[in-house]
């Protein structure tokens, strides 16, 4: 017998909620190795109101709501682990206003970044948020993600202006505006970024954009060895080049790219670097990195054409799928960490030794200006799965033991709750308080980021 909140809901949506098995099973598993967990029930909304309707019936029957965009979080955070609904903002795809010379947007929160950036581009303009999936605004700022441009615009808390929320019962609020800074009241646009849909729901997102740079590009450089290729990026970084991106990856990653994309890049360790600003500037920069990469050793590859730099960040965006093309049939457990980034080649090279005494394939990847790096650890069955698991927490000891964090960009979710005592201690409880505060029946994505 189904739940009296999925026939109020019914009464007031019609067909739009969705019970059958499929469609469920669907929305009920992120693109992670957390088992699934379908809700009872799915709403597509179209509005605003729609979002808060279906909300003021849950909260009225204490009946759980998972927000859920493309479904490619990687730590289980669309997941609906009690049940309840699965409210599905993908419908919700507007532009709503862009203002060229204010340099801002407000989109819905079903508006995907290529979309976006699509309909930006006669203006000059475009969202630098560069991650690997096709993921929504509202998730995007969600989980506070970034992605490859971090190292030169920031993460989605820097690019979120304001925001349309809608509360556990329903009611509707605005934060933040379109002004580029502002000493007015608590930083609530900020508590939301990054809440993961457990304290409000996002609908409405305003973002600042980026000027599209008169100049971009890149090359690839290979290193005897990640050490080497770290301590290069700390001196880009100290010399204040104009970098856009600058990426690691392992001589594994890169065997496991060169095979799923038929490429031949030397497999070792390699730094993916981009420039954007003028063309001289770009052209500079570009010498200057090579000078400092030829200096540790490094060969180079600079991409001679648009298509080669087109080229090369494709490879850079198949690294999540080229991993686990190395054990077909396998799953995998994609974490990451952040650390400071002098702190880098050591936290790898002790959790690579451990990897290798454990007998797993983890191919390594990650944003090395920012030090953020991910490690896509393959697994098959439990036994091989517990492996996994304790190296994961290793490796969040590690990234906490050098004044890091467990997660730079993937947010907690279910995967890495286990570790957020340890990493915030007291301020955890406080966390809790705002959680029973904001939604005191606890409806909203229940059982992530941490248990009241």
């Amino acid at each position: 017998m189904s739940h009296p909140a999925i026939a109020a809901l019914t009464a007031r949506f019609g067909d739009r909620i969705e019970t059958g098995q499929a469609i469920r099973d669907q929305h009920g598993a992120g693109d992670s190795w957390h088992p699934p967990a379908p809700p009872e029930a799915v709403l597509f909304a179209g509005t605003t109101k729609d979002v808060s309707d279906a909300l003021a019936i849950c909260h009225a029957h204490g009946f759980p709501v998972v927000a859920f965009g493309h479904g490619s979080s990687i730590e289980g955070q669309t997941q609906a682990v009690q049940g309840g609904l699965s409210l599905d903002l993908t419908q919700m795809t507007k532009v709503l206003r862009v203002s060229a010379p204010d340099m801002d947007a407000t989109v819905e929160a079903g508006c995907t970044r290529q979309q976006l950036n699509e309909d930006l581009r006669e203006t000059g303009l475009f969202l630098p948020i560069d991650v690997g999936a096709h993921a929504t605004m509202g998730g995007l700022a969600s989980t506070r993600a970034s992605g490859t441009m971090t190292v030169r615009h920031g993460t989605m808390r820097d690019r979120v202006l304001g925001l349309t929320v809608v509360m556990a019962d329903g009611e509707v609020i605005h934060t933040g505006g379109r002004a580029r800074k502002s000493s007015s009241g608590y930083d609530l646009t900020g508590l939301f970024v990054g809440a993961e849909g457990t304290l409000g729901i996002i609908t409405e997102v305003t973002l600042r954009l980026a000027g599209i740079p008169e100049a971009a590009k890149a090359g690839l450089y290979s290193f005897a060895d990640i050490a080497e290729a770290t301590e290069t990026v700390v001196e880009a970084l100290q010399c204040g080049l104009c970098l856009n991106r600058i990426e690691l990856l392992d001589a594994l990653q890169m065997r496991a790219i060169n095979a799923y994309n038929g490429t031949s890049h030397p497999e070792t360790a390699t730094l993916m670097v981009d420039m954007a600003g003028s063309a001289d500037q770009v052209a500079a920069d570009l010498d200057m990195f090579g000078e400092l990469a030829g200096g540790h050793g490094a060969a180079a590859a600079p991409c001679e054409t648009p298509e080669a730099h087109n080229a090369l960040w494709k490879l850079r965006h198949s690294a999540l799928y080229s991993a686990r093309a190395l054990r077909p049939g396998a799953k995998s457990l994609s974490t990451d960490v952040c650390v400071p980034v002098s702190s880098l080649p050591q936290v790898i090279a002790d959790i690579q030794a451990e990897i290798a005494a454990a007998g797993v394939i983890a191919p390594l990847h990650g944003h090395v200006g920012d030090g953020n790096f991910h490690l896509v650890m393959l697994f098959d069955g439990p036994e091989e799965q517990e492996v996994v698991r304790g190296l994961h927490s290793r490796l969040i000891a590690m990234a906490l033991e050098a004044g890091g964090t467990a997660t730079g960009e993937h947010g907690v979710g279910l995967g890495k709750k286990l570790y957020m005592q340890a990493e915030h201690g007291q301020a955890l409880g406080i966390m809790r308080k705002i959680k029973a505060a904001l939604d005191p029946q606890g409806i909203l994505n229940p059982g992530k980021i941490f248990d009241l």
